[in-house]
């Protein structure tokens, strides 16, 4: 199995080719970003991505921003989804990761959502994961777990970090099984949270070690599970990014972090955590 490297444009709002080929020369694959607004934006940046060859993880959201509207409705997020699958086509994502719906929403509604989700994009001959979010669908583990257990086929984008910011703990507990999640996560996105935020000011710092340390355990188990399901490559975008995320200094408003330095941390460390974890798998 292989792992991929994707760069997220969380925050770069520069035209796909620069921050591509910086991309490519820190050993990233491809690019995972929102599915561009316009049919013309689309049809832009697909000319970007495949006059380099570059493979595409498109995100799509619904029912507003990353908040999403509190009046929408189950039918206007799918109706979002319909109209962002239309130009996703045009830009041949490797997949698509929905970040949808609203965390106030029961369970049944949020298993309605996703069902239905999933037939619009397998109509359109894509796959689709669902990704873990705080004020989305999937906002907790105990809610997700809810939803598997009704949803026996659906596939998952990982962000644990958000799970325990709402969980204000690591989830490291002997009861905290999240075997059943583990085993249908698809891709990753890798982000180093903690009890009080989403984003640690740099996941290599040691007053994060803990944190670290929890996020990479879960990620290799998701790793084992791939592998063990035949899995011939897995795909992971480090995602460090701004919008309150990257700690800032009081007053000032000045970084403390480099995002691109975190996120090639972050990608270089886990891509020789990777190495490290199939070896000793395919040595067994």
């Amino acid at each position: 199995m292989q792992l991929e490297l994707f760069r997220t444009l969380w925050g770069d709002n520069r035209r796909w080719d620069y921050p591509l080929a910086e991309a490519r020369a820190a050993g990233f694959e491809g690019l995972e970003a929102r599915i561009p607004s316009t049919t013309a934006q689309a049809r832009a940046c697909a000319t970007i991505l495949h006059d380099a060859g570059a493979p595409y993880i498109a995100i799509a959201m619904t029912g507003g921003g990353v908040i999403p509207a509190q009046s929408a409705t189950v039918q206007d997020h799918l109706n979002d989804l319909r109209e962002a699958i239309d130009r996703a086509l045009l830009m041949e994502p490797r997949f698509v990761t929905i970040l949808g719906g609203n965390d106030r929403w029961p369970a049944s509604q949020q298993v309605e959502f996703m069902a239905q989700a999933q037939t619009i994009c397998h109509s359109a001959g894509l796959l689709c994961c669902f990704e873990t979010h705080r004020s989305r669908i999937l906002a907790t583990p105990w809610v997700t777990l809810d939803v598997i257990a009704q949803l026996p086929d659906v596939l998952f984008t990982a962000d644990i970090s958000h799970w325990v910011v709402c969980c204000e703990r690591l989830l490291n507990d002997p009861a905290d099984d999240l075997s059943t999640f583990v085993e249908r996560v698809h891709h990753i996105q890798a982000r180093v949270g903690y009890d009080q935020g989403p984003q640690a000011p740099h996941p290599g710092a040691p007053e994060y070690a803990p944190a670290l340390h929890f996020h990479q355990n879960i990620w290799q188990q998701i790793w084992l599970s791939q592998h063990a399901r035949g899995y011939t490559t897995t795909t992971m975008t480090p995602e460090c990014g701004p919008d309150g995320y990257l700690h800032t200094l009081p007053f000032t408003n000045m970084p403390v972090a480099d995002l691109w330095s975190l996120n090639i941390w972050t990608g270089q460390t886990e891509r020789e955590h990777f190495q490290h974890v199939l070896s000793n798998t395919d040595s067994k």
